[in-house]
């Protein structure tokens, strides 16, 4: 694997994480992060669509006017989107009612369209494929990171509703990890989302700034000699 395959893992999976670093993508990330299952099952949708435009758009790439690139752009995104809404209306019916509007709004999150313009016109298919992929699954991760967060302390939950993505065999995935009589209402309303993601921030901030600070060269010390002159 070469130093540009490394450093494309390194930046869609932590370094220049969508949400986390770039902050975009915020109203799927705030809006649909209540359970873990809805965070995988948008997360998925998204990583699908991110590999698909990348690769489209590093393909035509050639043939696309600088003037008209970005409605074709987005002509691009919404075709994949709308597979996507489909495939998810015909095999994931309750995962699909449950997110919603959220579904044909994948057109406009900026990740994707600012992962087309900024890396994906202006290199090979497949480095653009694969900084669609990373770019996903760092998006991806952070939606079920919070998600699975806010479930567990609003419903005292794992997976529930599973079944709604994967099918009824996967009822049983379902995980009572809090038998709580109330729930922490906070962690499934929108401010918890808020909360939540300005501290998985601030701890990724706390990571970079120890690592950076372990990375560092220790501080030369200079050694003082003294001159011994005879009498």
């Amino acid at each position: 694997m070469s130093e540009q395959h490394k450093d494309i893992i390194r930046q869609g999976l932590w370094s220049n994480n969508p949400a986390l670093v770039q902050i975009l993508g915020l109203c799927p990330v705030l809006a649909v992060t209540s359970t873990l299952t809805n965070a995988m099952g948008l997360g998925i949708a998204t990583m699908l669509v991110l590999i698909g435009s990348n690769l489209t758009v590093s393909l035509v790439r050639q043939w696309v006017p600088a003037e008209v690139r970005i409605p074709i752009y987005v002509m691009i995104i919404a075709s994949l989107v709308t597979s996507v809404q489909l495939l998810m209306n015909a095999y994931t019916y309750g995962l699909y009612q449950s997110l919603g509007i959220f579904i044909p709004l994948i057109v406009t999150n900026c990740v994707i369209i600012g992962r087309a313009e900024a890396f994906a016109s202006k290199t090979t298919p497949g480095l653009a494929a694969l900084d669609g992929l990373m770019m996903g699954l760092g998006f991806t991760a952070v939606l079920l990171v919070l998600g699975g967060l806010r479930e567990l302390l609003g419903q005292g939950t794992l997976f529930d509703g599973a079944e709604l993505l994967l099918g009824d065999w996967a009822a049983s995935l379902r995980i009572d990890v809090l038998h709580l009589d109330n729930g922490f209402l906070l962690a499934i309303l929108p401010p918890g989302a808020f909360i939540g993601l300005g501290l998985m921030i601030a701890a990724k901030n706390w990571l970079d700034g120890r690592l950076a600070a372990r990375q560092a060269p220790a501080p030369k010390t200079e050694v003082t000699r003294a001159r011994v002159t005879s009498l």
